[in-house]
């Protein structure tokens, strides 16, 4: 049976190169919203944190129709941290738009994105982006896809792309780079034509992949997927072949189809539709819906290791339990356990301290992103400085993950950038001057060398500089990198933080505090100049006497605080040293508060 009625794609590329803008225009002119409804910008990026970094972090469905043909649209992440997202959506689809920025070209994540759909025997559509941009150059980068297509082993097919060129924003698309359109009826003519339609026997028991989980408070678990055979009713009888090879029955309560950006309610759903089915408590991504009487698993979703791990473990400083709602390490299992659920890409294991647990996931991105998702839930943790995962061969041959970083820089800038990453242990295997003052440099670098790098980068390039990476695969260990330059000012003494005090330390030290805020004994409140960590005390007030007033010595000027965000404080501590994270503060802190103890501690490790 063929669904000529149906298609089913995802639009995917590097982030920032428009996917969710271009899914936003295809929803306007495809009549979803009404004449006077207001619609905000990048609608599918409904969650907060997306909105506010302007980046697509869920995998997220839509479904459009075209004279009479419906076509169910997935947006998915660009960044490979979120990689997971993209591996299991592209087992739902036949066809993918491949977005690619029309001055930016082929990066880092249109890679990684391509190789995916090209392993999955997707023939994408490639679609040249942003063409309103005063440096964009369409046919050159034409040619860089062409040459990644065959880099990356496309077959005769797979080759054979239709391109157009679009402009996302302004909602037009057209088959050629010189002219200009109107409406995206060329995107849309072009998904209808050459993307394959959805096959299978309806007749046959029913399979359906999850491939996402949803949690809705009325109707409790949606598994979402797309049926490869068969039929699915409302309240019919199920088995669900579990990963480990166990069946375990069940009763679907309800189908949804999408309409839009909104579930409608269906009693009958068959071969091609992605679905969202309730009712079944039990499954997990990667698990298959099937027929009661003749059980049939479909492959499981495979998705790439985790290759860098952190511990997360109950707060344990003074503060604790003052700001957030869920405290306990019960609180904390649970939620990690739970997290497990829908997010593929992350692993969670218990250790021997019942209050730590250790994380493992795709990069800092994917495990900050869970952090700050925890802690606007009400969650209170520490968590340690992130490590990379090591690996030994059959030979007992240590290895390392290594990442494929591009940088784009201006020119002035190359020297100080190829002399950091010559001690981060990098390897440059590309160098590209596009003769406009920018050069594109390509590395191999060890992952564990763009730990704590990105902050440093922007500093040494003043912002002008640009960088991405993707995991490259695991090559042998590359020998010790230098760690932090710089210590730690960490608090003597707990208290509130006074002007006074950090006014006659500032030559030395760099504060991420300002003056009133509560500190604790080891409590990170600084940088110091030197290497070494620097105990002070922040709290110092100034004792009044019948002999000077209070204004005697003239007003205290402060530098402005470095406020570090997440991000920004798991890159900047060292192994010794953990974040402290609650619901309304980041703190930096030693894993041992007591000086006198700490000091002990070196000497031992000494």
């Amino acid at each position: 049976m063929k669904r000529t009625d149906l298609r089913n794609i995802a639009i995917i590329a590097h982030v920032d190169h428009g996917k969710t803008t271009l899914v936003d225009g295809l929803l306007r002119q495809s009549g979803v919203f009404r004449a006077n409804e207001e619609v905000r910008d990048c609608v599918m990026d409904s969650n907060d944190l997306e909105r506010e970094r302007g980046i697509t972090i869920l995998a997220k469905n839509t479904a459009v129709s075209y004279q009479g043909i419906k076509i169910n649209i997935v947006d998915t992440p660009g960044h490979a941290d979120f990689s997971g997202e993209v591996e299991r959506i592209l087992s739902m689809v036949d066809g993918a738009i491949l977005l690619v920025d029309s001055a930016e070209g082929v990066m880092a994540q249109t890679k990684f994105v391509l190789r995916k759909a090209l392993e999955a025997g997707l023939c994408p559509i490639v679609v040249i982006n942003k063409m309103d941009r005063n440096d964009a150059r369409p046919e050159e980068v034409l040619d860089e896809i062409l040459e990644l297509f065959i880099e990356l082993g496309a077959d005769d097919d797979q080759l054979e792309f239709p391109v157009l060129y679009a402009v996302g924003r302004a909602g037009w698309a057209s088959l050629k780079a010189d002219e200009p359109g109107t409406t995206l009826e060329p995107l849309f003519k072009t998904i209808v034509d050459k993307v394959p339609c959805p096959e299978g026997d309806e007749n046959a028991p029913v399979q359906l992949l999850v491939s996402a989980l949803d949690y809705d408070s009325y109707v409790g678990r949606v598994a979402i997927g797309r049926i490869r055979q068969g039929k699915l009713r409302a309240g019919q009888q199920v088995s669900v072949c579990k990963r480990d090879g166990a069946i375990v029955r069940g009763k679907l309560l309800n189908i949804y189809t999408y309409q839009g950006l909104k579930r409608v309610a269906t009693e009958e759903a068959t071969v091609g539709d992605i679905i969202c089915v309730t009712g079944i408590e039990n499954v997990h991504i990667g698990e298959t819906v099937s027929d009661p009487a003749n059980p049939a698993p479909l492959p499981i979703i495979n998705v790439d290791e985790p290759t860098l791990q952190m511990t997360f473990q109950t707060n344990t400083s003074p503060f604790a339990g003052k700001e957030g709602e869920y405290v306990t390490s019960r609180h904390l299992r649970a939620r990690l356990y739970k997290e497990l659920e829908k997010n593929v890409a992350l692993r969670v294991q218990d250790t021997e301290d019942p209050d730590v647990f250790l994380v493992s996931g795709r990069g800092e991105l994917h495990l900050s992103i869970l952090i700050e998702t925890m802690r606007r839930e009400g969650y209170e943790l520490a968590v340690s400085k992130p490590q990379v995962i090591l690996r030994k061969d059959e030979e007992g041959v240590l290895l390392e993950p290594l990442e494929h970083l591009t940088i784009d820089v201006p020119e002035e800038y190359m020297g100080v950038v190829m002399e950091k990453l010559g001690t981060r242990r990098a390897e440059l295997t590309n160098m590209v001057n596009s003769g406009n003052g920018q050069v594109r440099l390509e590395f191999v670098i060890p992952a564990r060398g763009l730990i704590g790098y990105r902050t440093e980068f922007l500093t040494d390039t003043r912002g002008f500089g640009i960088m991405h990476h993707l995991f490259h695969g695991y090559g042998e260990y590359r020998g010790e990198i230098p760690g932090r330059s710089r210590g730690a000012a960490v608090a003597l003494e707990a208290g509130s933080s006074t002007a006074y005090a950090m006014g006659y330390l500032q030559e030395r030290i760099r504060f991420f505090i300002s003056p009133g805020t509560d500190v604790y004994q080891g409590m990170i409140v600084g940088e110091n100049s030197r290497e070494q960590d620097m105990d002070i005390n922040v709290c110092k007030a100034k004792h009044l006497t019948n002999m000077r007033a209070s204004g005697s010595e003239g007003t205290i000027r402060l530098e402005p605080p470095r406020i570090l965000s997440l991000e920004d404080a798991l890159e900047w501590i060292d192994d010794d040293e953990l974040v402290e994270v609650t619901p309304k503060n980041i703190r930096l802190r030693k894993r041992i508060l007591d000086v006198n103890q700490r000091e002990r501690a070196k000497k031992h490790r000494a």
